[in-house]
């Protein structure tokens, strides 16, 4: 790891591409923007928007439209994708690490990418970003043109979703078997989280799919060389997790809609027996208010046998209410 103090601001790492040797030459921290650009070169610059000169220093590197300078420091949180005097430039999302373990939370991604170069601008670590410069590390070679760098960081946020996808599988797995169990457990509180993460990963890959499609309907004189043959591919892929991501959030809303059909079935046993109960205590209840009103005079006040006559009737009343109730196929 190099330690020494870095000379670009906001400065995460940097690639040198070369096409014809098929390599790729990672920059050190004291590389210079000068040492980015090479005869017959291409590079990929990844920045961190957390340095406040990161605008300062877009302004000093070549090829760089206004728009795509903006699309660069930008802090929306949506997906965007323009294609724009053979410039791709725009905002995809992706998903955060720590330092610890990758997370489901959202990130994004800002980029701006020509014939030249492709450059990369994030506020927090991105899970894609971070294996998608591992693959380069792994093969330098094969990378000739800036666009593959692209069609990468897309892939590789593919994978991410298809792991995300496993991973909520397997917890809508777990959270199923206890909600067709016997025993009554109310896991909404558990299956919220998971709703929450589907639904937000599906709104925002249906947004990047949309914009994919737009990008490769743009008239090929604008769009950068190769992007055509690559946004054909990239929506393929991303269509067929977006099916899944989109199964994933049927599914845990039939499961919302059968915890809800349980909680429900459970609230209704338990009035059902809350009315049952009523039924049986309204007789006695009438029979020792009778007697113990404040009148003159109340049958059985004369005698030994008061209590026994009252604790007689009160029984009667219990047996009558079940025989009631058992007519009228209640119980």
């Amino acid at each position: 790891m190099d330690t020494l103090p870095v000379n670009i601001p906001g400065f995460v790492w940097a690639y040198r591409f070369s096409p014809e040797e098929k390599t790729a030459v990672r920059l050190t921290n004291s590389a210079t923007v000068a040492d980015l650009t090479a005869e017959n070169c291409f590079y990929w610059l990844h920045l961190n928007l957390v340095d406040a000169r990161v605008p300062a220093l877009l302004e000093t590197l070549d090829g760089l439209t206004e728009e795509a300078k903006s699309a660069l420091t930008t802090h929306d949180t949506h997906a965007a994708l323009t294609v724009d005097e053979q410039m791709l430039y725009g905002t995809l999302v992706d998903c955060q690490r720590d330092f610890a373990q990758d997370t489901n939370n959202l990130g994004w991604l800002h980029f701006a990418m020509s014939d030249r170069f492709i450059i990369t601008t994030r506020l927090q670590p991105l899970r894609s970003v971070e294996r998608a410069r591992t693959l380069i590390e792994k093969n330098p070679g094969k990378f000739s043109r800036p666009v593959d760098l692209f069609e990468l960081l897309v892939i590789e946020f593919q994978r991410t979703l298809i792991a995300i996808v496993i991973e909520l599988t397997e917890e809508l797995n777990q959270i199923e078997d206890i909600v067709y169990d016997n025993a009554p457990r109310d896991e909404r509180r558990r299956l919220a989280p998971v709703r929450r993460t589907v639904v937000r990963l599906h709104r925002h890959l249906r947004t990047v799919l949309a914009l994919m499609r737009r990008a490769a309907a743009a008239d090929e004189d604008e769009m950068p060389f190769g992007f055509d043959d690559v946004a054909r591919r990239l929506t393929s892929r991303l269509e067929t997790v977006d099916h899944d991501v989109y199964a994933l959030q049927d599914r845990a809303r039939l499961l919302h809609e059968e915890i809800d059909s349980k909680q429900s079935s459970e609230t209704n046993r338990h009035l059902y027996l809350l009315s049952i109960m009523t039924a049986f205590l309204l007789p006695p209840t009438l029979v020792t208010g009778f007697f113990g009103m404040n009148t003159a005079n109340p049958p059985f006040a004369v005698g030994d046998y008061g209590t026994e006559y009252a604790f007689i009737l009160i029984i009667a009343s219990i047996a009558f209410a079940w025989w009631l109730l058992r007519r009228v196929n209640i119980l």
